[in-house]
């Protein structure tokens, strides 16, 4: 039985369609397009394309297109806090507009975001100069926090940030979901916050596993009311439409092994089977 919660949008192949319990939208022919960044004018002629199909919930294809939650966020019309689960912090205030590094400052330019959080940061992003970049105007009124694994992050890094360890983010992430009481919680999953085993991406990996997730996504229904969320982050080979496109995506991804498509997938669905259930509500219909 599908889950009219839910819709898949298919820009890049990244999800098998008959595997899924979702109604899907073939958008092919938006991927090449869309891919790491997009015109505003084309993001909005997508958008315009895709509004009648929007559904709270959103599974769509590589971490390329993170930057769309930008759009089904626009489907929110009150008070929402937004949690990211995403091994980079995109809040980078540089062009593109759309872009995936960041993306969080068009989600906090929507009226009805309180605030977001950023949980399982891992990358360089963080370090000079890269960190110049990030929207510190955020930062500093609390509007955007980010949470970085320790580990990964120099010692300056981390007095600059409440970073996880391994031992204590659960009892962070606890505290954090316990405040967050009554309130309505936008979630969106970037599959790169996950460990290589449970996730094959087009990014370096976090973290955490899907155990980690599902629980987490736990935590946050105990304590307040997921009312929205998207899933993306599944591997998909590269294809771009513009040749600036091609130039930044390549300077800008790791260089990664080659990938077994049919591979990744058996990958990316078993995860998928774990954390959709968690994020939508364990029972079709609630």
């Amino acid at each position: 039985m599908e889950d009219s919660r839910g819709v898949h949008f298919d820009l890049d192949g990244a999800w098998n369609a008959t595997r899924l319990v979702l109604p899907t939208c073939n958008l092919r022919d938006w991927g090449p397009r869309l891919r790491y960044s997009g015109p505003r004018a084309t993001v909005e002629e997508f958008h315009r394309r895709v509004a009648p199909a929007l559904r709270p919930f959103i599974l769509y294809g590589s971490g390329d297109f993170h930057y769309l939650a930008g759009l089904w966020l626009r489907q929110v019309h009150e008070p929402v806090v937004v949690v990211s689960f995403d091994n980079h912090p995109d809040w980078d205030v540089r062009p593109p507009h759309w872009g995936c590094g960041g993306w969080l400052n068009r989600a906090l330019e929507r009226p009805c975001v309180r605030g977001a959080s950023v949980w399982g940061c891992g990358n360089f992003e963080f370090n000079w100069p890269w960190h110049l970049f990030a929207n510190h105007r955020a930062l500093r009124s609390g509007r955007l926090a980010v949470h970085p694994w320790a580990e990964r992050q120099s010692p300056k890094v981390q007095s600059r940030h409440r970073c996880l360890t391994r031992g204590t983010w659960q009892t962070d992430f606890s505290a954090f979901a316990t405040g967050l009481a009554g309130q309505k919680i936008y979630v969106t999953i970037d599959m790169d916050c996950l460990t290589d085993h449970d996730a094959v991406t087009n990014w370096e990996h976090g973290l955490f596993t899907a155990a980690d997730l599902t629980w987490a996504l736990g935590q946050l229904r105990t304590h307040g009311e997921i009312i929205a969320g998207d899933v993306c982050g599944a591997w998909s080979p590269p294809a771009y439409a513009r040749w600036k496109q091609r130039v930044a995506g390549a300077f800008d991804h790791p260089r990664l092994p080659p990938r077994d498509a049919v591979a990744a997938q058996n990958v990316n669905h078993k995860t998928l089977e774990k954390i959709w259930p968690a994020l939508v509500g364990s029972a079709a219909g609630d």
